[in-house]
């Protein structure tokens, strides 16, 4: 069995260093210092361009499934959809990734999605669309996606090298949300005055961005990383070597229950649009506008932060959990709308710092295997979660959908946070500081130490 770089055999970290193995403090860069990299630099203005038609696209198809239907379970189906191939070939995708170099493969799936979003368009300007070939469209993108995501996340390091990881990853994030500012209300406006049409003719077009980045990179320039030889059992190898490091399963675990039922937000927000405030495509757009804010933010804040802590990690999952709930008993549309602010905050946080910490515990080598398999698990619970969540919206009501998520979230957070902790060599200590209570984690030695004899 080929092992690529020796990485099966890198020694797994002791116990006590689950949570401290990623709380040391990575190299301090400025907030934009990866934009000083000129292939960076292309590659991340291709994607502001490429990312703001992919937030229009994802709004105008969410909402013409609305408008043909007249369903949020139609919806979940759609995004259940577009990453039912992450879910089935997600792995698949990351051992490709592993083996193939980076730059022409990007070449080829940047073009397969860009082909797909023009193709959608004719359909849909031409009047000719029908529900089947949104469905058919999102798959075929979610095809391409399988071996695009893992390609993208792990082609970073490439472009900017270990030292620079932290800063450009975040960078790469509040990119994404910076577009979901623009894109949705350019959707909105787009939909209300021309139709859905044109803004899949225009998330087609917004390719040619990235496809021209990378064509202009200088080869040269390029951080070298060794690829996996081609070999039988690197799926099984990839696996092997996630489960027995507590610092990458648990962390992917979290992202997959939350992914699966409370970051469904194409279901739960279009049904709070359109069912409880009985707003338009204008109110949905709104919403997303507005997570993207706080996302935007959280993603800033992440590219000055020089750590990735899993103990943050934790405390973002409980936060976001706890302010879906809050916005799903928010009686008035202001509330709801001002609660989308933190909710994309914290839901960025969990993004970013589970992203950061997975690539720097991962060995080149199987970082493709990694990626997939975390882009799978976070994504790929979409098919799973999304009709379910959509069935428990149109049964039980938009706001009992959503609390339900954000419960889930609470819960996952809470129980891995102890798993981590107790991995971690480490026990919940409560006692009273100042006159306040205090909830901390300590090491077992120093809790025991701190124990009144008996």
């Amino acid at each position: 069995m080929s092992t690529g770089s020796g990485a099966a055999s890198a020694p797994a970290p002791e116990p006590h260093d689950t949570l401290s193995a990623l709380d040391t403090p990575a190299r301090k860069n400025s907030m934009f210092s990866s934009l000083r990299i000129r292939n960076y630099r292309l590659f991340f203005l291709g994607q502001v361009v490429s990312n703001t038609g992919t937030w229009m696209q994802r709004i105008a198809q969410d909402w013409l499934v609305l408008t043909l239907t007249g369903s949020s379970a139609a919806v979940g189906i759609t995004t259940a959809l577009q990453f039912l191939p992450m879910l089935l070939f997600g792995l698949y995708g990351g051992v490709l990734v592993d083996r193939l170099r980076k730059r022409p493969t990007l070449l080829v799936t940047q073009t397969a999605m860009a082909l797909t979003s023009l193709a959608l368009a004719a359909l849909t300007l031409t009047g000719q669309v029908q529900v089947w070939h949104i469905y058919v469209a999102a798959f075929a993108l979610g095809l391409a996606t399988v071996v695009d995501n893992p390609a993208r996340q792990s082609f970073v390091t490439e472009l900017v090298g270990p030292g620079q990881l932290q800063n450009a990853v975040s960078l790469n994030s509040a990119n994404f949300q910076s577009a979901r500012l623009v894109g949705p209300a350019v959707a909105g406006l787009l939909i209300t005055g021309v139709g859905t049409g044109w803004a899949f003719l225009l998330n087609g077009l917004s390719f040619i961005a990235p496809l021209t980045g990378l064509l202009l990179m200088r080869s040269r320039e390029l951080h070298t990383v060794e690829r996996a030889p081609r070999g039988k059992g690197q799926l099984r190898e990839g696996l092997r070597y996630v489960t027995g490091r507590p610092e990458l399963i648990w962390p992917i675990v979290l992202v997959g229950f939350i992914g699966t039922f409370a970051f469904n937000f194409p279901v739960y927000l279009s049904a709070f649009a359109d069912d409880v405030f009985h707003g338009g495509a204008g109110v949905y757009s709104m919403f997303n506008t507005l997570m993207a804010v706080g996302s935007v933010s959280g993603a800033l804040l992440a590219a000055r932060r020089g750590t990735a802590r899993l103990r943050l990690l934790i405390v973002a999952a409980l936060a976001f959990g706890g302010l879906e709930i809050l916005a799903a008993a928010s009686p008035e549309l202001w509330m709801f709308a001002l609660i989308m602010v933190p909710l994309g905050l914290v839901s960025m946080t969990v993004n970013v710092t589970t992203n950061t910490s997975l690539q720097m515990s991962t060995d080149p080598a199987m970082r493709g295997r990694v990626m997939a398999l975390y882009m799978m698990v976070f994504l790929g619970g979409s098919p799973v979660g999304a009709p379910i969540v959509g069935w428990v919206t149109d049964t039980y009501g938009a706001r009992v959908g959503f609390a339900a998520g954000g419960a889930v979230a609470v819960a996952a957070a809470t129980v891995i946070g102890l798993i981590l902790a107790r991995a971690g060599g480490l026990r919940l200590s409560v006692g009273w500081h100042g006159g306040h209570p205090r909830v901390r984690f300590v090491p077992r030695e120093h809790q025991e130490a701190l124990a009144p004899a008996v």
